[in-house]
């Protein structure tokens, strides 16, 4: 992960730098940081989720799982592994269209750990959406195949095995850190 410390820069004008969309994306905490580049178990936990959360979610218009969408707010602009949001707090035009800037905290917000990442810094991503208005946050570690999980005003808890995770409240998802994991197993089919 790449950090580079800039004194005097502003979230203002970090957000106009030209380089902060790029892959991986750059992230503003007072200081710049790049995300580490996404790897295989990385990459197939943050679609599956967003697919499972979007199944139970998205068509009933309750909720909406995003991947690496740039939140800013206090201070900060945050680019959580995945975002979900709230049917009501996703910014659309009056016909239905997605608006581009997200300028609030993700209602739920996911991070997923890579070898090079720091837990800490992760979970202090996590702490300030709590502390901006976020209910629920997860760390997963595929490491030990555990779940993190914080919410306001509560010390967080590990999840792993068939603990069930808790969801935002009004998605009904059920899951367990056991069947998230089971997505990093991959099946080859069988040809007759």
């Amino acid at each position: 992960m790449t950090s580079t410390s800039v004194r005097d820069l502003t979230l203002e004008a970090f957000l106009k730098l030209p380089y902060i969309e790029e892959s991986p994306a750059w992230e503003y905490n007072g200081q710049i940081m790049q995300k580490p580049m996404p790897q295989t178990q990385h990459s197939r936990l943050q679609f599956k989720l967003c697919e499972a959360i979007n199944q139970v979610g998205e068509d009933r218009e309750i909720a909406c799982a995003f991947p690496e969408l740039r939140c800013t707010f206090g201070d900060r602009s945050l680019v959580p592994d995945i975002s979900i949001l709230r049917w009501e707090r996703i910014p659309m035009t009056v016909e239905g269209d997605l608006i581009n800037k997200f300028n609030s905290f993700p209602d739920w917000t996911i991070e997923i750990l890579s070898p090079d990442q720091s837990a800490n810094r992760v979970a202090a991503k996590i702490l300030h959406c709590l502390k901006y208005g976020s209910q629920l946050g997860w760390l997963l570690d595929p490491s030990d195949r555990s779940v993190l999980v914080f919410q306001p005003r509560q010390e967080p808890t590990i999840f792993s095995q068939s603990d069930r995770l808790p969801v935002l409240t009004g998605i009904e998802l059920e899951i367990n850190a056991m069947e998230i994991f089971a997505w990093l197993k991959m099946k080859p089919k069988r040809t007759k």
